[in-house]
């Protein structure tokens, strides 16, 4: 991400945890005007912590409002500003992909390379990207010179006042304890077995598929023979093993009991993140968006 693009977003970006792979990340690439969709069950599959910290459609919701407030402040001193171009709905990836392994709809194609983004998301990135070569006041005037002043402060006043932005130390925190946790159950570990059982009869030696999808033979510029015909395997042994719906399984019954245990703390990121996507959806109404 961009330095103009860190200061810009509000710091409802989620922490996207490498220990359950890039579900968002925007990068570059060349647009992918026809990308596959991804499998029912990774559009489908949602977690019970999900509710409480931004998706990134809801991360989106806040930097367009913002952006609408910004370039209000920016023509008051009589400066240009571009709002970000909009993302397709379609073009927003689940939350959940990939979270336990590679996706079937990506494997054959991409095997473990993430999929080229798609235009719309393409468009987002490069509007981010422009702002870096924005001359030298007009970045004061957007930032000042903290990067956190400028018509960015004044915007951030307009959408919520003193409303602390939300806190979701506890969703990052208990996410990945979910995720480590389930993956030590009885029923997660037989599936994992089972997995790698697949994979060995198919003459791969990985011993779950975080291995498999990490390994560094795939580190190159484009997707391998080898790679998608690594990831094609891995993805039958997983459908074979079941292992998303064991594990999804697992990891909801976790879930349900650290939200209960942990409930002040999460309820009160929600009502915040809730309080900024109300006030964003405000602005964006009024703006006819």
């Amino acid at each position: 991400m961009s330095p103009s693009r860190a200061r810009a977003t509000t710091t409802l970006a989620l922490l996207l945890l490498a220990t359950t792979a890039c579900t968002a990340a925007e990068h570059e690439s060349t647009p992918a005007p026809h990308s596959p969709p991804v499998s029912r069950q990774a559009g489908q599959l949602r977690l019970p912590l999900d509710a409480y910290a931004a998706t990134v459609a809801e991360n989106r919701v806040v930097e367009d409002a913002q952006d609408i407030l910004m370039r209000r402040c920016m023509k008051d001193l009589d400066m240009e500003w571009k709002t970000l171009p909009s993302v397709d709905a379609q073009d927003t990836e689940p939350p959940n992909l990939r979270r336990y392994g590679a996706d079937e709809s990506e494997a054959v194609r991409y095997g473990y390379h993430p999929r080229p983004d798609p235009p719309s998301v393409v468009r987002r990135n490069r509007a981010w990207d422009e702002r870096e070569a924005l001359p030298a006041e007009v970045q004061r005037a957007a930032y000042g010179t903290s990067g956190r002043g400028g018509c960015l402060k004044t915007a951030r006043n307009q959408l919520v006042g003193d409303t602390a932005p939300p806190d979701y130390h506890a969703f990052n925190q208990l996410t990945v304890t979910a995720l480590e946790t389930s993956r030590r159950t009885p029923e997660v570990r037989g599936a994992l077995r089972t997995w790698h059982a697949c994979m060995a009869k198919a003459g791969f030696d990985y011993p779950e598929p975080f291995a498999a999808s990490d390994s560094e033979r795939w580190e190159t510029a484009e997707p391998t023979a080898a790679e998608r015909a690594t990831a094609r395997a891995d993805v039958a042994c997983q459908k074979s093993a079941k292992l998303v719906t064991v594990w999804a399984a697992a990891e909801t019954r976790i879930q349900r009991r650290l939200i209960q245990q942990n409930s002040g703390r999460l309820h009160e990121a929600k009502a915040r993140k809730d309080r900024w996507l109300a006030a964003a959806r405000r602005v964006l109404n009024r703006e006819g968006g």
